[in-house]
């Protein structure tokens, strides 16, 4: 007589693993999960900005957000002249090294890429603006 085998403990047996992902895949997954949420969480200067750069206001260029490139996420792209526009916070004022760094190899990659304060964005932003249009028409 045989003895039917007791059924595996729960979260066990039946069914396929799934594969491991690659190292690269897996921070792929990562920063696309950090960009989603990075577009979810926009600081005030962000959700500004964004509202004035969004359904090809500016120069009939279309930006993206919070857009991955390389091992970095770009706050705003706008791909036509290869342009980046970064937002950045008090906390820049620590890394500007890693800040340096960042604006390094993006421009290694062929990307312009203009720096603005939080609060110039927000206590100015027709001049921000001014300074992307001028960096689009400069570089079309």
């Amino acid at each position: 007589m045989r003895i039917a085998a007791s059924p595996p403990p729960v979260g066990e047996g039946m069914g396929v693993a799934p594969s491991p992902m690659s190292g690269i895949q897996h921070k792929r997954f990562l920063m696309k999960h950090l960009a989603r949420d990075l577009r979810r969480n926009q600081t005030d200067a962000e959700k500004l900005v964004w509202s004035r750069l969004r359904n090809r206001q500016l120069e009939g260029r279309k930006f993206r957000r919070q857009q991955i490139i390389g091992p970095y996420i770009a706050d705003f792209l706008c791909l036509e002249p290869k342009l980046i526009v970064e937002l950045d916070g008090g906390q820049h004022m620590e890394q500007q090294d890693s800040d340096a760094a960042r604006t390094a190899y993006l421009s290694a990659m062929g990307y312009r890429v203009l720096r603005f304060w939080n609060n110039e964005a927000i206590s100015d932003i027709e001049a921000v603006l001014e300074r992307i249009r001028q960096a689009i028409i400069s570089t079309s």
